[in-house]
């Protein structure tokens, strides 16, 4: 997909790897955003963030200090000399960070999810020249995420980048939000043009998770990072457990390892043509399982027997697994692997039995 898009950097922000944009999840006082403000700029950081408006999971929880904080955000630009960014989720919203001279905005994962709620985000942006960033929707839809992207694209934004936050699941995890890397992957390869931004504070959930997920944002090529930053993490108003100190924000920046992803590689040609073979085999030996399959489910429809044999695939599930530990592959993997396997075998077998 080619979108026509121009850079997110902005004056004075050097263009090398990561982007920073750092802050406090909300806008709580005025001298807790200075306080913050003040230690970021310390480190060098150029880019502010704050929420202004925190759309909550439940009612009655800290929803945001509203208009009142963009006045702080404007004192932040004048006397530090920092960008400022917050998050909009309605036209109004965009219309009063606007008025207050906002650098740079962002869309959130609920609202991204909403194509109603972005369109009217992208008709407030009509005819602004403004860096939009939009995060992934709460659930791993890739479509929709590119979906809000174009609506704002649409509107004639140029400036877009994309925020990487992770995805919802109702299951027990060590993520707040599941990064599900191949997603943010499977978006650059579409837009390879458009900047991603890593946001590990959502992804992780726990301030002591920002600095490892920062850096496999940084061995995947991310363009930058996203993190919440508060003068007193601990008495924050909302996500208090995501938050670090600048200092410890500056501590995770100066121990990053960023590696050259445009550095020849051609010394790596012999080992991906190995790759390449490979993967031949391999697309050959599923096609050859699959001829197997079709005369099991000629075998089966002759016999009237079911397609599905609920024992034989646990069966096979289960050996499969224990092979995979002795050979150094993950259990997840060959899970995922199997079950699709097992998928398509399925879908060739009822061809043959409609028949």
């Amino acid at each position: 997909m080619e979108l026509e898009l121009e850079s997110i950097l902005l004056p004075g922000i050097e263009d090398k790897r990561p982007i920073v944009i750092s802050g406090p999840c909300s806008a709580e006082t005025e001298e807790q955003v200075m306080e913050t403000a003040k230690q970021l700029a310390s480190k060098g950081i150029k880019i502010f963030r704050a929420g202004i408006w925190k759309p909550r999971t439940k009612p009655g929880g800290f929803e945001g200090i509203g208009v009142e904080g963009l006045v702080w955000l404007k004192r932040v630009k004048k006397e530090l000399g920092m960008y400022v960014a917050t998050e909009v989720a309605t036209a109004q919203h965009v219309r009063e960070a606007l008025a207050f001279d906002v650098d740079i905005l962002w869309i959130g994962a609920r609202t991204s999810a909403n194509p109603f709620a972005v369109q009217e985000i992208a008709d407030a942006l009509e005819g602004v020249d403004i860096p939009v960033l939009i995060k992934n929707p709460v659930n791993p839809d890739l479509e929709l995420w590119i979906g809000a992207i174009q609506r704002i694209y649409n509107a004639g934004i140029k400036r877009i980048g994309a925020i990487h936050r992770g995805f919802s699941s109702f299951d027990k995890k060590i993520y707040r939000n599941l990064p599900q890397w191949h997603i943010p992957m499977e978006l650059h390869r579409r837009i390879p043009n458009m900047p991603i931004i890593c946001d590990p504070s959502h992804i992780g959930g726990k301030r002591e998770l920002i600095a490892p997920i920062s850096q496999q944002a940084m061995d995947l090529a991310f363009d930058g990072l996203i993190i919440e930053s508060h003068c007193n993490p601990d008495k924050a108003w909302s996500d208090a457990s995501q938050q670090i100190t600048p200092e410890v924000l500056e501590c995770i920046l100066d121990t990053l390892v960023i590696r050259d992803e445009k550095q020849s590689t051609e010394n790596l040609t012999q080992l991906r043509k190995q790759i390449d073979e490979l993967d031949n085999d391999i697309l050959e030996t599923l096609a050859k399982r699959m001829r197997v399959c079709e005369e099991i489910g000629v075998y089966k429809k002759e016999h009237n027997l079911s397609v599905l044999q609920t024992a034989r695939y646990d069966e096979l599930l289960q050996d499969r697994i224990a092979q995979s530990l002795s050979l150094g592959l993950s259990e997840d993997f060959l899970k995922t692997l199997f079950v699709a396997i097992h998928e398509e075998s399925v879908r060739h077998q009822m061809e043959i039995m409609n028949k």
